[in-house]
């Protein structure tokens, strides 16, 4: 019979003495076997501890044919071992993973939803439940009876049965793994669950504290249904409490009017920026009848607070008024300096080869095509060099 390590015997021991078995490297990290431990690997949905041994940081535990390896930032010697239990990440999982078994119990019980994965994050949890969608009132009321669980502490035990024990039990699982054989590790919520699982829980209801379902989405024919607990509700409460007092300080309204002064300011932001559109336009229809007017063959203009859009619009309306034309445009703004060199129909250049030459001048990166070429630029030091190229090659009219 495999040995039941520590974190299985008792899964609120924050540290143990052991010895250090072997050592090895998986995938170029050192790793260590021990004769016991209290760091779960992970599995079964479950991420897996972390914490020390002999003040080396274990960044990770897993089962590898059938041997728990601890993966560690720097290498262990062979021999004794202190092992250091991350306490408030291990709580953590077990209010999470004892959140989901409770959750699940219920939602199948009380509702008929089964339960067919689940997945502890690292700032909320989720299960897949087998059914197409579920409406707010019927989360409200599962909220409602997880509550009433909680507050019920029920005792929570874990034990092992035999194969032919396990055949006459009751048990709610989604199956064994492939290949197992032996003894079946069981978790049971007094009165409510019987479950197979190989994770950390805790000792009653009580201690998950509360349950807080977040939202759901719709995921392979069923209803993915995220949620937290314990400790993670009061950590995204604080979170939220501090964003609405930093958007009350922003928008000057109390937390019940935010979003209504929110919305009619998104829609002022909206307003203008079709007014900023049109006036753009009306810019560009103006420059287009000035430039192409013009005597000279090769039309310039650098602008700043304009981004690639603009001028490569302007590029195209400015060689389509102006057929025989070559346009150089260049702009600045918040996300960099970006050029356009255009060239008419009618225009005699090798754009293409051209606006490479330009480019190197620019320190930009780009390409282009037949009579148009863009890039963004490295540096705007090189324009007038870039300009004073173009107008070698470019008569005046």
């Amino acid at each position: 019979m495999c040995q039941i390590q520590a974190y299985e015997r008792d899964p609120y021991l924050k540290g143990i003495d052991a010895e250090v078995l072997s050592v090895g490297i998986l995938d170029g990290q050192p790793f260590a076997v021990l004769s016991d431990t209290i760091f779960f690997p992970e599995g079964g949905g479950q991420p897996s501890d972390r914490g020390l041994i002999n003040g080396i940081s274990v960044t990770g535990v897993q089962k590898v044919d059938g041997e728990i390896r601890h993966l560690l930032s720097n290498p262990v010697a062979l021999g004794p071992a202190r092992l250091e239990l991350d306490w408030s990440r291990r709580f953590d999982h077990m209010q999470q993973h004892t959140a989901q078994h409770l959750l699940t119990a219920l939602a199948q019980d009380r509702f008929g939803w089964a339960t067919t994965a689940f997945h502890l994050g690292e700032d909320r949890c989720d299960i897949e439940l087998d059914v197409p969608s579920l409406k707010s009132e019927s989360l409200a009321l599962l909220e409602a009876c997880l509550a009433q669980e909680i507050r019920a502490s029920s005792p929570i035990w874990a034990r092992r049965v035999s194969p032919d024990e396990y055949a006459g039990l009751k048990v709610r699982s989604r199956g064994l793994p492939s290949g197992h054989i032996g003894e079946i590790r069981l978790v049971e919520i007094e009165g409510l669950d019987l479950n197979t699982c190989g994770g950390t829980h805790l000792r009653q209801t009580g201690e998950i504290e509360t349950i807080v379902l977040l939202g759901t989405e719709s995921v392979r024919g069923g209803t993915r249904l995220y949620f937290v607990a314990g400790g993670r509700v009061r950590d995204r409460l604080a979170a939220h409490e501090s964003r609405n007092a930093a958007l009350r300080t922003l928008l000057g309204a109390p937390d019940a009017e935010l979003i209504g002064v929110l919305e009619a300011r998104l829609e002022r932001i909206r307003q203008s920026e079709r007014q900023i559109r049109l006036l753009e336009e009306e810019l560009a229809s103006c420059l287009v009848a000035s430039l192409s007017a013009g005597p000279e063959t090769l039309m310039e203009r650098h602008f700043e607070h304009r981004d690639a859009g603009f001028i490569q619009k302007l590029g195209r309306s400015l060689v389509a008024a102006a057929p025989a034309k070559v346009a150089f445009l260049t702009a600045e703004s918040a996300s960099g300096a970006t050029f356009v060199l255009a060239a008419g129909r009618d225009a005699v250049l090798d754009v293409p080869a051209v606006g490479r030459i330009i480019a190197e001048r620019l320190e930009a990166k780009g390409g282009g095509f037949a009579g148009f070429f863009q890039g963004k630029i490295g540096h705007l030091a090189g324009r007038a060099e870039a300009l004073e190229y173009l107008r070698s090659l470019i008569p005046s009219a």
